[in-house]
């Protein structure tokens, strides 16, 4: 049976959030798992340490390289994080250090590759901003070729009083970047030029949020049609058709991601679909659960399919191995990876009853080997 490799990004050392909460990371850098596709059991196979709060990692299309941002609010004296590139060895997933490089601002929380694996594409969040880094051949990193400064606000005055943008995701096509920016209220959308490996501003230069959503993430349906827009600050995920032509979004339908009635405090983090398409998974941190829908594939409307609890406390991120069989969920403050199969039957999360001990987990990335 083939194996899949499964990366864990952690924090390594504290960190002050846009929420004024400080959390005290301590985890010991990149963990390196082997997951057993028969029953979604991880084993542990290498720890890359000495790489300072790796928060978010994206391996390439081949899986030669992974790349790990390193949010910090300063480096050698510059108000900037970094973003670090690793060689992935063939056989054992072992990671070996090519170089770093600075994201020209402050918390840099997410890291996107082009499927051609040209460039890679960070947002700071801190900061408000996002760049992009061209890629060596080797897998190294260039400076950075585009540095763009988001301005603004929106109407939350602690979470909101300036630019926070969150992710980048680009479209199916490799066309267009999006940047949910949680401080703006919107979706900013950039047109790419991957031979440059620079980004500029689309015709169509955002899509607008309700005001106080705080858009965080996104995910694409795989046939392009529509994407998953989750709001951490109210809790909702918002449906849109999108316009691969002109890089543009029609939302046609908000979910709320929360059961009715509660009444607790909850934020939301990460969004997925499934390989297959035909369900959509939202994280509930504070109810701390994984909200689960149907995706009519005609249309892109979601059906509630229900909640599952995660596990642990403040599910920061979770991934679906490539196969669509398991999601595995990182709870940031429980120290924990929790696996649980998908029952696409019935459109369900099945605990499996297995966990892996990781310290303040804050990413899951797979990579299936022999590809």
């Amino acid at each position: 049976m083939r194996k899949t490799r499964v990366y864990v990004g952690t924090y390594t050392e504290p960190i002050l959030f846009g929420s004024g909460e400080v959390f005290q990371g301590k985890g010991e850098g990149i963990y390196t798992f082997e997951l057993d596709e028969a029953t979604g059991a991880l084993d542990l196979r290498h720890t890359t340490k000495s790489v300072p709060n790796p928060s978010y990692l994206a391996v390439d299309s081949r899986h030669r390289f992974l790349y790990a941002v390193n949010e910090l609010k300063t480096f050698e004296g510059k108000k900037s994080g970094t973003i670090s590139a690793f060689a992935v060895d063939p056989r054992s997933g072992s990671l070996q250090f090519l170089n770093k490089k600075l994201t020209h601002g402050t918390d840099p929380c997410h890291v996107a590759i082009d499927r051609n694996g040209k460039a890679v594409f960070v947002a700071n969040f801190m900061s408000g901003s996002v760049c992009t880094l061209p890629i060596r051949t080797d897998g190294s990193l260039q400076e950075a070729s585009t540095i763009i400064q988001h301005e603004g606000s929106s109407v939350d005055p602690k979470r909101q009083s300036g630019p926070h943008a969150h992710s980048t995701v680009l479209d199916p096509a490799n066309r267009f970047a999006f940047v949910p920016d949680l401080g703006l209220d919107r979706v900013m959308s950039y047109r790419l030029d991957l031979e440059l490996a620079k980004m500029t501003p689309n015709e169509i230069p955002w899509l607008e949020a309700k005001p106080g959503a705080g858009p965080r993430h996104l995910a694409f349906t795989p046939d392009g049609r529509y994407a998953y827009i989750i709001n951490e600050l109210n809790s909702t995920m918002v449906i849109a058709a999108y316009d691969a032509e002109r890089g543009s979004f029609q939302p046609i339908q908000t979910l709320s991601t929360l059961p009715e009635g509660f009444a607790g405090t909850s934020t939301c983090a990460d969004v997925q679909v499934s390989p297959s398409g035909d369900l959509l998974f939202g994280s509930n941190r504070g109810h701390d659960s994984i909200a689960i829908f149907g995706i009519n594939r005609d249309t892109g409307r979601l059906t509630a399919r229900g909640h599952q609890a995660t596990g642990g406390r403040i599910p920061r991120s979770f991934g679906i191995d490539p196969s669509g069989t398991f999601l595995l969920v990182a709870n940031q403050s429980s120290d924990s990876i929790v696996t649980f199969r998908i029952d696409r039957l019935h459109g369900s999360l099945v605990p499996t009853g297995l966990v892996a001990d990781v310290p303040a987990p804050t990413c899951v990335t797979f990579a299936p080997e022999g590809q």
